[in-house]
């Protein structure tokens, strides 16, 4: 059930606010005795409604005497206040992250021919954007068939935003897609990518029948390979993440003449 306390009151503030919409205007000791809160209390419980903005005294009056601001008015406040409490937080949480990641990005080994593996749609997803949101010069995105990585739906929105993140940190990002793909993909998801991707000048979106499977390349260093499931191609079964150059440089050179003889996609 809903309190006022979920608005960041406390109990004894609560019970005060609460006693004074009940009958106000009322004294600090009339309302120490209808709330239940201690008479050593009530006058700094008082000092902060009025403070909060959801009470009003009686400064004339002897002794003085205190009135609840009206409900829609003090919840506004309360929210109001709240809304600004999150934002600090938020700002001082950003914060925090630019600080770890510089500390964390120095310690950080780059492991050559290390590689992992994840299993599940889920799994395989996370594991590719997380991998996408560590490039910071080139992403060469490869999908020669049907894969919910360039489909509409969740997955295929969240890559969308991995790529539009590293573009905007200053890296290019080539995607080569297979005819079949073309033909599966309904054109509201051609034109997301369109509206959120074509505009930018690093990032160019290509077809040619000269492609197959599902990769990705990060920075001349890193590849996500998907391995789709035998039973249900359209589905990931899992995703590879291979941490090696020289197998990466070998998958460049036979990505490279297919982007050169590939057209540029229209959405029509």
């Amino acid at each position: 059930m809903a309190s006022l306390r979920d608005l960041g009151l406390s109990e004894y503030e609560a019970r005060a606010y609460r006693a004074l919409l009940d009958d106000s205007p009322n004294t600090a000791k009339e309302l120490s005795q209808s709330s239940d809160v201690p008479m050593g209390r009530v006058y700094d419980v008082l000092k902060d409604l009025e403070r909060r903005g959801l009470a009003r005294s009686q400064a004339a009056s002897r002794p003085k005497k205190y009135v609840a601001v009206e409900p829609e008015a003090a919840l506004d406040r309360l929210l109001d206040a709240k809304r600004e409490e999150l934002r600090e937080q938020e700002a001082q949480y950003e914060e925090t992250v630019e600080e770890l990641e510089g500390d964390l990005d120095a310690g950080v080994p780059t492991e050559e021919g290390f590689w992992t593996a994840v299993v599940g749609r889920e799994e395989s997803a996370d594991l590719l954007l997380e991998r996408l949101d560590t490039a910071t010069e080139r992403v060469i995105s490869v999908a020669g068939g049907p894969t919910p990585q360039f489909d509409v739906g969740e997955y295929g929105d969240e890559v969308t935003a991995a790529l539009q993140r590293a573009l905007e940190r200053g890296a290019e990002v080539s995607v080569l897609l297979g005819p079949d793909l073309i033909e599966t993909l309904p054109n509201t998801a051609l034109k997301r990518y369109e509206k959120e991707l074509a505009g930018h000048p690093a990032f160019e979106v290509r077809t040619t029948e000269r492609v197959s499977g599902s990769f990705h390349l990060i920075d001349g260093a890193e590849a996500c390979i998907e391995v789709p499931n035998p039973l249900a191609p359209r589905e990931p079964f899992a995703m590879l993440d291979l941490k090696d150059r020289e197998f990466t440089a070998d998958v460049r050179e036979t990505f490279d003449p297919r982007w050169e003889d590939a057209e540029p996609l229209t959405t029509g």
